[in-house]
């Protein structure tokens, strides 16, 4: 049967099948695999999202753990240097007490040892004047009948026998 136009039905109909069996081929052929692959790979970004929102999340807390940390050390050196600082001034007080105990003591050490050296000197120097005048008195007893001393003894043996001495 020829139609006007030159339209054959069986043509139109053979080309509707094949476009039916090309249609079925590429849906079972590319359709599913490439939905399923679609749906595969959205699973698999949302997954990766929610992983990336859970890390971040993590993150988060353990920056905020972490900056409590660091505030609680900040505090915790803060405290330490305080204690530090303070043991330093009451060593620097402690070693300032025992240099002015230590000062003390050498110049009490000092002046003891001046006051024997002034009380030994002044008794070297009384037995040299002793020696001195022991040294003074055998000299002027030693040169005879001159001295003071024999010219005493002559004095006091004359006036014994009641002669006086020429």
């Amino acid at each position: 049967m020829n139609i006007p136009l030159n339209i054959d039905w069986q043509q139109i109909l053979l080309h509707l099948l094949n476009f039916a069996i090309l249609a079925g081929g590429l849906y079972l052929l590319l359709f599913k695999p490439v939905k399923a692959f679609m749906e595969k790979r959205e699973s698999y970004y949302q997954n990766m999202d929610s992983e990336a929102k859970q890390k971040l999340q993590d993150a988060e807390a353990l920056k905020d753990s972490y900056t409590r940390q660091l505030d609680s050390a900040a505090q915790e050196i803060a405290q330490k240097k305080a204690d530090a600082q303070k043991a330093i001034e009451a060593s620097r007080s402690e070693q300032l007490k025992a240099a002015k105990d230590e000062a003390d003591r050498i110049l009490q050490a000092a002046r003891a040892n001046t006051e024997r050296e002034h009380d030994k000197m002044l008794r070297d120097a009384q037995k040299e004047m002793a020696d001195l005048a022991v040294t003074a008195a055998e000299k002027l007893l030693l040169k005879g009948e001159g001295s003071p001393y024999e010219q005493f003894l002559n004095a006091a043996n004359a006036g014994k026998r009641g002669e006086p001495d020429a």
